[in-house]
């Protein structure tokens, strides 16, 4: 409005064409935005990516990833943010006014197949490498806390084709498992990436690595083991192995052991019926060599 005033344009007329009131326009000229407000917006901001990241993080969680992100600020300032804005933890009271459960599907399920009698479940196979991998987290206590595993797993041999493993269970988490997976793989184009519906698979962080892979998402149902069972038989197999074998006293122990079980055990000497008593290496790499010479 001040530079079409000084191009001589009058602020009467100019009001009139933008369908403004002039009595507001000279109130915010007289007292236009202070700079506190401004401070305050850019935190609500950062607190508001960080809170669409990672849904589980209460306000103190929030307040990190902001000054994380250059965005100073108190505890007690971002729960006054936060609740003033309804950004409230997936797993704190519940708040939101009209009721709705947290954690909508940005996915559809792409593991589902009908029966001849109309009933429908979850058929995870493949006939090949890198196209459908399976990925979900699992945590375990140890004396300094909890240590969070997000694997993924490619159905067609069964191999733990990427993992991360970190002391918080952020989107980062999740985002890292499937970079290291695709690094390890090289051409995952069109790869169906399934999971549960946690807050970990759903941030955008996530979504934006699916994208730059050009890998597609599936989620299952809430609440239902069942539609990433093939994924939870290896967290079953690595709770009786490793995770309960006995108390961790630190994560980089815990850390080690998840570590060597995977590589050493699981990949290379734990042989599976599904696999004609093979192991994922093996599996892999006879059939890989079959490939090759049939083509």
């Amino acid at each position: 409005m001040t530079e079409l005033a000084v191009s001589g344009i009058p602020v009467a007329v100019a009001c009139r064409v933008l369908k403004l009131s002039r009595q507001p326009y000279y109130r915010w000229l007289a007292n236009p935005i202070a700079s506190t407000e401004v401070v305050q917006a850019y935190r609500a901001d950062a607190l508001f990516d960080a809170h669409k990241d990672d849904l589980e993080f209460g306000y103190r969680l929030l307040a990190d990833e902001a000054r994380d992100a250059g965005q100073a600020m108190a505890d007690r300032t971002a729960w006054r943010i936060a609740s003033e804005n309804g950004w409230w933890s997936a797993f704190g009271k519940k708040r939101a006014k009209n009721g709705k459960k947290p954690g909508p599907a940005v996915h559809d399920d792409l593991c589902t197949v009908t029966d001849e009698d109309g009933r429908t479940r979850h058929q995870f196979t493949a006939d090949g490498p890198n196209q459908l991998w399976l990925t979900d987290i699992t945590e375990h206590k140890t004396g300094e806390g909890k240590l969070y595993l997000c694997a993924i797993k490619d159905v067609f041999g069964n191999k733990i084709v990427g993992y991360s493993i970190d002391s918080r269970m952020k989107s980062a988490l999740a985002v890292n498992a499937l970079n290291n997976a695709v690094a390890m793989r090289g051409d995952v184009a069109g790869c169906v990436v399934h999971s549960d519906r946690g807050s970990q698979f759903r941030s955008r962080k996530f979504l934006r690595a699916l994208a730059s892979h050009r890998m597609v998402g599936s989620m299952g149902r809430v609440a239902s083991c069942g539609d990433n069972a093939a994924m939870e038989s290896f967290f079953s197999l690595l709770q009786k192995n490793v995770l309960d074998r006995h108390s961790w006293t630190t994560r980089d122990q815990l850390r080690i052991a998840i570590v060597t079980w995977i590589e050493r055990t699981y990949h290379r000497r734990r042989r599976q019926a599904a696999l004609g008593r093979l192991t994922p290496v093996e599996y892999e790499t006879i059939m890989n060599t079959s490939a090759a010479l049939a083509a």
